[in-house]
């Protein structure tokens, strides 16, 4: 089990959920995948894909398969990360005797998404549907040409990202505060959550 010293300091470190990540990590470095920090989280790669990242929230930590749409979810306890998630999906824990409880079904998820990137199957890209931009967003990229070719230089889901953001708000003056907020984002080409 080859353990990479830049992930050591993640888990050494971590305030919330450290030894249930940690009984994680020995089961997916068990499971022959390699580890690296990326995002500031542990992700784990077969032949250099990324497969499965480890992430701790406030209720609970979890695996995110990025694949996991592919996945068959025999047991259902793959999960959508969110409404507007399309391709990720998460196991999620709260203890870590339940990690070792389910071990083995854990293993098995683990392997499937080592067999999906074998085999080379990709996620369909999904029907472009045109993003109706709210008038607030479309005012600011009129007024500022600059904004306007950085925000069609971003890729699509960040574009989409900045696009349920902006759009979320019923009032107009809370739409014109968040697009305010990330012109500078969008100028320096980062997405919502970079």
């Amino acid at each position: 089990m080859n353990t990479n010293p830049q992930v050591d300091l993640f888990f050494t470190t971590a305030k919330k959920w450290q030894k249930e990540m940690l009984q994680l990590r020995e089961i997916l470095l068990d499971c022959g995948l390699t580890e690296e920090l990326k995002w500031s989280k542990p992700c784990y790669i077969f032949q250099g894909t990324n497969i499965i990242v480890i992430q701790g929230f406030k209720d609970y930590c979890a695996l995110l398969f990025f694949k996991g749409m592919l996945m068959s979810n025999v047991n259902g306890i793959l999960v959508k990360t969110g409404e507007n998630t399309r391709v990720g999906r998460q196991i999620r824990f709260t203890n870590k005797e339940d990690i070792i409880a389910m071990q083995a079904i854990i293993k098995a998820n683990i392997f499937e998404a080592i067999e999906i990137e074998k085999t080379g199957l990709k996620v369909e890209a999904a029907a472009h549907e045109e993003m109706k931009l709210t008038e607030e967003f479309e005012s600011k990229l009129a007024d500022i040409p600059n904004l306007k070719a950085a925000f069609n230089a971003l890729t699509p889901g960040r574009q989409r990202a900045y696009h349920i953001y902006f759009s979320a708000p019923k009032q107009s003056k809370t739409r014109t505060s968040r697009v305010e907020k990330y012109i500078q984002q969008i100028l320096s080409g980062k997405g919502l959550n970079d």
